[in-house]
């Protein structure tokens, strides 16, 4: 595996105590383990890419300026730990509008591969959330599901053994990084 594509809220950091995403840094709290599973990707050669559907911002409950601070601070704390985010995608739409890029459809996944050059069959995207797992199948990417976030309630509606499921970001890249070089993921 050269490229991963990680979900953000529910994978990266801890949803908001109401269900939703954060809308400021100050909300913002990384999940146990996400922020030094992304250091670890990017300092083995990992091209990473991070892909977030925000309605908040189509629906004006979320300021674009305080999503890009978010992000922006995500990314110095990355790279303040010696790693490095390629780059973070994002749907901007309310869900009425009728975009290709919200997921469960592929169109982030499908930029964030064209972005980095990575061939699909060496990408894989981890999600916590049926939608992300779905644009995973969509983009012909292999789907890694973590039981953070949404995570336990998406794996009870998926059909086993269709989709590998890790506890945690961390589980995910422990098991990447041990894994064949041709980064294939199996369900543990």
């Amino acid at each position: 595996m050269r490229h991963v594509i990680l979900d953000r809220d529910g994978v990266l950091n801890r949803e908001r105590a109401d269900g939703g995403p954060p809308h400021c840094w100050a909300e913002w709290q990384w999940l146990p383990g996400s922020r030094s599973a992304v250091v670890m990707l990017s300092r083995a050669g990992v091209r990473l890419s991070v892909v977030t559907n925000q309605s908040g911002i189509g629906r004006g409950t979320l300021a674009p300026a305080a999503m890009n601070c978010m992000h922006a601070h995500m990314a110095e704390d990355i790279h303040g730990d010696g790693g490095l985010i390629d780059r973070v995608l994002v749907c901007p739409h309310a869900p009425d509008v009728g975009c290709s890029c919200r997921k469960p459809l592929p169109g982030l996944l499908l930029q964030a591969v064209r972005a980095s050059g990575i061939p699909p069959e060496t990408t894989i995207a981890v999600g916590d959330d049926l939608r992300d797992i779905e644009a995973a199948r969509a983009a012909n990417l292999t789907a890694v599901l973590v039981r953070t976030g949404k995570g336990r309630t998406t794996e009870g509606r998926l059909e086993t053994g269709t989709v590998a499921v890790f506890d945690d970001l961390h589980a995910v890249v422990v098991a990447l990084l041990a894994n064949t070089p041709k980064g294939v993921i199996a369900a543990p």
